[in-house]
Order: C-alpha cells, then structure tokens, then sequence
C-alpha cells in the first residue's frame, strides 16, 4: 500500500482516532462549542492534508490554518488547544503509517505528513502570535524540505 491510498482508504478511521485524542484531551473550547463540530473540523484538516500530500502544495494548508487562528484567537481558543487538534491528527496518521506501509515507506510518507501539518502548525502559531501581540512574526521556508522528498 501507498501513503496515498492509506489516505484515501482509511481516512475515516484515522479521523475517529485522533478525534477519540481530543475527547481525551478535554479541551475546554472545544467542548464549549460542540464536539460534532470538533470532529468536522478534524475531518476538514485532515482532507486538506491529504490534498497536499497528494498535490505537493502546502498554500491550502497554511490559509487554512491561518483563518482558524484568526477565528479561534477571535472566538477565545488558547493557541495549545488549537495545536493539540493538529499533533493528534499527526499522531493518528503516524500510527496509521507504521500499522500498514512497510518499513521502507516510513520516512517518506512521515516526513511528507510532518512537513504538511508542520507548515500548517507554523501558519497557525505565527498568525496566532501576531494576534495577539499585534506584531508580524516571520515565516520559515519549508519550500526545500516539501521538494526534496526522495522518490517524487
């Protein structure tokens, strides 16, 4: 099996697992605002992180991770909250790709998850930064990290 296709197959389950984490996890604004929302909002995460994945563009990734840390920071969500959504999906991916890739794939298919959602992580933490403290923070440039994957 390919990472693409681990994706596609079995994306579902890795959203009820790392929803299963935030339910764990008892983030307060979370439970404040409904936890079928919490779940949409996962599923919306991580069918943007397989479009990038698959398409190799983070631009989707990091806008959408910029305009929910402008909702959250709006709506009262603590930045580690936010953060927390995006490493249990991390984290379930990951455990998805150790279950059913073999060895010889996990450092591709990790590292193209780690750098999506770490871009994601990043766009949100800067913009949640500069929310609050009314200042801009300055990007990193993952562009050569996403590029130079072995195998594409």
């Amino acid at each position: 099996m390919e990472l693409l296709q681990l994706l596609h197959d079995r994306g579902e389950s890795i959203v009820d697992d790392a929803f299963r984490a935030v339910e764990r996890s008892h983030l307060k604004s979370y439970e404040q605002t409904g936890m079928e929302r919490a779940r949409q909002r996962l599923r919306d995460l991580f069918v943007l992180t397989a479009r990038a994945v698959a398409d190799k563009q983070l631009g989707p990734i990091v806008a959408h991770a910029e305009t929910i840390a402008g909702e959250r920071f709006a709506s009262g969500f603590d930045l580690w909250e936010v953060q927390t959504a995006f490493n249990v999906l991390e984290e379930a991916i990951w455990l998805r790709i150790i279950k059913e890739l073999s060895p010889a794939q996990y450092a591709e298919a990790l590292g193209l998850v780690s750098t999506v959602l770490g871009a994601g992580k990043d766009a949100l933490a800067r913009a949640y930064v500069s929310l609050a403290s009314k200042t801009r923070a300055p990007a990193l440039d993952l562009h050569s990290l996403f590029s130079g994957a072995v195998g594409t």
